[in-house]
């Protein structure tokens, strides 16, 4: 696998903790508009450009992409964003409790992406990535990364948490959920050499996150080698993590239904064993056991009485949707279905119980975290996962460096 150094846009220490900001695509629409009312260094103002320009949700417009650029222009011409003096890789350490995960920071080809050796296991929405690719287009930069990890190779993990531990972090923040973020600049030619000869023995990536951004960056690349051949755009900025570094929460679904509770768990039984939990929340403890919340503290534990053969098809979230969600509920695509919506497991099992309670969905239903192997078995396999399927966390902020190409 090749990696290039890069000269990215890195902000000024003393405005660093202003100018970062949570992927594009985990905040909301309101809390982009807030956060940029208050803060005008906030990087939002070039990932979420329309809480800055319209007073109500909508979809970016052409004008709204070019003035992306424009805030990103801003941003370096007055000396927020300063450009590395050579090329260089970075370290980036996540700290969560106890967790610690160590990745670096790089460009990768698009083509080992089109190859399929940089592999996906969900499909792309063609509307979110249509408008990643309007956006890369228009500011000529990849001002998000792509999160990847690689099946674990001991002497790089090493190296990359050798340099961690060896180098000064140029920047130390810590987030609103207590998420401790280092960021380490490796200039030193010998250490990128020994760096990229080590990616050499790396054949595949797995994209953990970032599956839009990945297919807009393709896309971007084929458009602008038309226009003016090969150049930088044929690679795109991500952060790659050892696969043992990684955690994978549950990504749970809150349901609208029509049926009383007596008559739900009557359907329910139709496919699954189900068990009265007096353990409240039900947290499912194994793969195939799948908790649901139907309000007044009352939750139940269900066990699917057959499990297909196949990975993807023995999936969890699969099971729910065939067995569950669509014949009981009426819900065929969970992608555009408004009568359910999914919940990642970092809010807790507390904010089901909320949801359920206050009368804003009618049920919940909470999955056990995929295993990091079976989602690198899927990729392998050429095949994709449900929507909503895994949720990684902590997330990478936005912002620590931007790779601009044209």
């Amino acid at each position: 696998m090749e990696i290039k150094p890069f000269r990215g846009y890195r902000p000024r220490k003393d405005v660093v903790e202003k100018f970062v900001a949570k992927p594009y695509d985990v905040v909301s629409f309101v809390e982009a508009k807030e956060t940029i009312k208050s803060n005008p260094l906030s990087f939002l103002r070039v990932t979420r450009v329309e809480a800055e320009t319209h007073e109500i949700e909508m979809d970016p417009t052409p004008e709204d992409m070019e003035r992306a650029r424009k805030n990103l222009e801003d941003f370096i011409e007055k000396g927020i964003l300063i450009q590395e003096e050579k090329e260089a890789l970075y370290i980036y350490r996540q700290k969560m409790g106890d967790h610690i995960q160590t990745g670096l920071v790089a460009l990768f080809p698009v083509e080992e992406y089109k190859k399929g050796h940089i592999k996906r296991h969900e499909l792309t929405r063609k509307k979110k990535e249509e408008e990643r690719v309007q956006h890369i287009l228009a500011t000529r930069a990849h001002t998000g990364q792509v999160f990847l990890f690689y099946r674990s190779m001991e002497v790089l993990d090493r190296k990359l948490m050798e340099l961690a531990d060896s180098l000064e972090p140029i920047y130390r923040l810590t987030d609103d959920l207590d998420v401790v973020h280092e960021f380490f600049v490796v200039s030193d030619e010998k250490e990128i050499e020994e760096i990229k000869n080590l990616f050499k023995n790396i054949e595949n990536l797995y994209i953990a996150d970032g599956h839009h951004r990945a297919a807009a960056a393709a896309r971007v690349s084929d458009i602008l080698d038309r226009e003016v051949g090969k150049g930088p755009h044929n690679y795109f900025m991500a952060t790659v993590f050892p696969h043992n570094h990684l955690r994978i929460f549950d990504y749970n679904r809150v349901v609208r239904s029509h049926l009383t509770v007596e008559k739900l768990l009557e359907e329910v039984s139709k496919k699954f064993d189900i068990y009265r939990s007096y353990v409240v929340p039900a947290r499912p403890s194994r793969e195939h056991e799948i908790a649901m919340y139907v309000g007044n503290g009352k939750w139940y534990v269900l066990i699917p009485r057959e499990i297909p053969e196949g990975v993807v098809e023995s999936l969890d979230v699969n099971i729910l949707q065939r067995e569950l969600l669509e014949p009981v509920f009426g819900i065929s695509n969970p992608r555009e279905d408004e009568r359910i919506d999914f919940i990642g497991g970092i809010k807790g099992l507390c904010e089901l119980e909320r949801i359920v309670d206050k009368g804003e969905f009618d049920v919940a239903f909470a999955l056990y975290p995929v295993n990091i192997e079976t989602l690198m078995r899927v990729s392998d396999e050429g095949k994709t996962m449900p929507p909503k399927s895994t949720w990684f966390e902590p997330k990478l902020l936005s912002g620590l460096v931007v790779h601009v190409f044209g």
